[in-house]
């Protein structure tokens, strides 16, 4: 018995250094590779511009470079990847920081993002896939989703546009979005849907859920009880954020919010601040997680300024990025209202 402990141990050792001198030689590869398309897209515009005056010079210059290289280096370099090289080198010629990032993650990576336009978007994203280590097929969704815009859409910064989420934060409007997009809950989207059900699928699709929750979110409970001396009530989901040390609890709303909505996750929060709060965690925060809500609603109710209480819409589909441009521009246009009504 001894024995075969030992050799497993000496096993699982052994393969440890393994995995580590893999990881470190694919890191490795990954970034001369990265490093080497920089450079071709270089000198294929440098060439592109010596010749810019010759009628589809540029064409056939990638054309013939994409036949000399597939003949000596492989499939790898055929047209479209070669034009790929130059995307790339073009996007981030004048982005030393995104560059940068770009060398930490994989090319597959580097293809989507490269593709944004906006900068402060693209760096957003190169941080976020490295930091929260997005799987290519997570970071796809995470962009045709917007997710960085509906992160946007719940800041209300004083003096600054709706595109200036800072790269690294700890305020609470910064980790909130709206909408929050639940496609992966396969749950039809114009069919009534009983809350118990909407429960149901969050809880089996938990880790996708907390994908799309962002950063620092980790599962504490569901239907969690808090008790006073005479009542028992029950929260829908709780969750603990631990970049903002605190509690995170969320209704689940099918249907359009009310104001007993609300009122409701008012008291939810002063109880569970009273009752479950320890001294080193800060103000717990609350999301009403509703099918619609109406903007009259949110601006004279508390939810207007509050650092606590959220409404946040929920879509159940993927939505056309036409129609999630159009209902973020919904909820900027809401902010800016309630700001407008605050100063008078």
């Amino acid at each position: 018995m001894a024995t075969n402990i030992v050799k497993t141990s000496f096993y699982n050792e052994i393969r440890h250094i393994l995995h580590v001198a893999r990881n470190k030689a694919y890191s490795a590869v990954n970034t001369a590779m990265v490093e080497a398309y920089w450079m071709i897209g270089k000198r294929i515009v440098e060439e592109e511009q010596l010749g810019e005056k010759r009628a589809g010079y540029g064409q056939e210059l990638i054309k013939n470079l994409s036949k000399e290289l597939q003949s000596e280096f492989g499939k790898g370099f055929s047209v479209a990847n070669l034009k790929n090289f130059r995307q790339f080198y073009l996007t981030f010629a004048e982005d030393e920081k995104g560059y940068t990032l770009c060398s930490l993650l994989s090319w597959s990576h580097i293809r989507l993002i490269m593709r944004i336009d906006n900068v402060k978007a693209r760096t957003y994203y190169l941080t976020e896939s490295k930091a929260e280590n997005w799987s290519v097929r997570q970071l796809q969704r995470n962009i045709n989703s917007c997710y960085y815009e509906r992160l946007l859409s719940s800041s209300d910064k004083e003096g600054g546009s709706a595109l200036d989420l800072p790269e690294t934060t700890n305020d609470t409007r910064d980790f909130i979005k709206d909408p929050y997009v639940l496609e992966f809950l396969n749950l039809p989207e114009h069919a009534k849907l009983q809350e118990s059900r909407f429960e149901q699928a969050i809880i089996s699709n938990l880790q996708a859920f907390l994908l799309e929750m962002g950063k620092g979110f980790s599962f504490v409970a569901r239907q969690f009880r808090i008790s006073t001396e005479a009542s028992h009530f029950y929260i829908d989901l709780v969750f603990y954020n631990y970049l903002l040390k605190c509690f995170v609890i969320i209704d689940l709303k099918t249907g359009k919010l009310t104001h007993q909505d609300i009122g409701q996750m008012d008291m939810y929060v002063r109880m569970f601040d009273d009752l479950k709060r320890a001294e080193d965690d800060n103000p717990t925060i609350g999301i009403i997680l509703c099918g619609d809500k109406e903007e009259t609603l949110v601006r004279y109710s508390v939810l207007k300024n509050s650092e606590q209480l959220f409404a946040s819409k929920y879509r159940l589909v993927l939505p056309t990025e036409q129609e999630l441009e159009a209902e973020l521009e919904r909820e900027i246009r809401m902010i800016e209202a309630m700001d407008r009504h605050g100063d008078k």
